[in-house]
C-alpha cells in the first residue's frame, strides 16, 4: 500500500475501539482492490463527535463507521438517513457522497449475507434479545419480508422492546411478536415453528453461559446463528451443533457488514473470501 497525495481516509469511531479488527478488514480490502485508501481507529470523547463528523467533509473522507456509544448520537449531525438506518434508529456507517453525509446501518444486511444459502423471505425467525445488533437483524428481516419474527426478551426490558418492535412492524407491515425469554415452554413452541434461531445477546462471550435453557429441542432443518464471534464456538453454537443442526458464528456478520460499508464508500466489492480465510486463521 502506497500513501500519497490522493489517498483517502476512512475510520471507525467509538469508545473503546483500540481492540477493533475493522482496520485489518478494510486495509486488507483497500490493498487487494487497489483502492487508494487508509482506514484507522479513532477513540473519541462524546464532545468530539460533532467535529469528527464535520471532518468527513473537511478532509474529503470516504466516511466513517461507528460503534457504541455513538450509533444514535451521530444521527443529528447527518444530512440524510437510508431506510434501514431510519427504521433501526441507529447508524453504523456514514457515507460522504459529494459532501452530503448519509447514514446507513449495514449490520442487518451483513448478518443475512453471512448465512450460507439462506433467505429470510417468507420464513420464520426466533431471536433472543432486542439490543442494538438484534434490532438491526429484526429490522432487516422485516424489510426482507420475513413471514413472522418472534423476539424473546427478559421481562425487565419488555416494555421498551414492545415499543421498538411496534414501530418496525408498522413501517414494514411485518408480523413481530415480543415474548418472554423466561418462559421455556413458549420459547420451545416458537423455535419449533422457526427456520432460523439467532442469539442476538452478549450471553456466551464468557465461553460458559447459555442464553436459553439447555433442554430446548431444535427442529432438524433449523439454521442457528450467533452474533458473537469471540469465542469462535460459543456455548450456544456448541449446544446447537450437539443437536446436529447447522450453526453459524458471528464473524461472518462482522465481515459482511464491513463489506457493505466498503462498497458504499468505494463502489467496489470487498474480496470477502480472501479476508474470511485470514479472519478464520486469527479467531478459530
Amino acid at each position: 500500500m502506497k500513501i500519497n497525495g490522493h489517498t483517502r481516509l476512512a475510520a471507525v469511531v467509538a469508545k473503546p475501539i483500540k481492540h477493533s479488527i475493522s482496520p485489518f478488514i478494510h486495509n486488507t480490502a483497500f490493498e487487494k482492490t487497489a483502492v487508494n485508501g487508509v482506514y484507522l481507529a479513532w477513540e473519541i470523547e462524546a464532545g468530539d463527535l460533532e467535529a469528527t463528523v464535520a471532518n468527513i467533509r473537511r478532509y474529503d473522507m470516504f466516511g466513517i463507521n461507528l460503534s457504541m456509544p455513538y450509533k444514535q448520537e451521530v444521527i443529528q449531525y447527518l444530512d440524510e438517513l437510508a431506510p434501514s438506518a431510519r427504521l433501526i434508529g441507529a447508524v453504523n456507517t456514514v457515507v460522504n457522497k459529494n459532501g452530503t453525509l448519509i447514514g446507513y446501518n449495514t449490520d442487518g444486511k451483513g448478518f443475512f449475507k453471512s448465512l450460507p444459502s439462506f433467505a429470510i423471505q417468507r420464513k420464520k425467525m426466533t431471536i433472543l434479545g432486542a439490543g442494538g445488533a438484534a434490532t438491526a437483524i429484526i429490522a432487516q428481516a422485516a424489510l426482507d419480508q420475513a413471514e413472522e419474527i418472534f423476539v424473546f426478551t427478559r421481562q425487565t426490558s419488555y416494555a421498551n422492546t414492545v415499543s421498538k418492535m411496534v414501530a418496525i412492524s408498522r413501517q414494514t407491515k411485518s408480523r413481530i411478536q415480543v415474548l418472554n425469554l423466561e418462559d421455556p415452554a413458549l420459547l420451545q413452541e416458537k423455535i419449533t415453528q422457526s427456520d432460523l434461531l439467532v442469539n442476538g445477546t452478549s450471553v456466551g462471550m464468557d465461553g460458559e453461559s447459555l442464553p436459553l435453557v439447555e433442554s430446548i429441542q431444535l427442529p432438524a432443518k433449523i439454521l442457528v446463528a450467533d452474533v458473537i464471534y469471540k469465542p469462535f464456538e460459543t456455548p450456544f453454537l456448541k449446544w446447537a451443533r450437539s443437536q446436529k443442526v447447522e450453526a453459524v458464528n458471528g464473524l461472518g456478520m462482522l465481515l459482511y457488514q464491513a463489506a457493505e460499508a466498503f462498497e458504499l464508500w468505494t463502489g467496489q466489492p470487498m474480496p470477502c473470501q480472501e479476508i474470511w480465510q485470514q479472519l478464520e486463521a486469527l479467531y478459530k
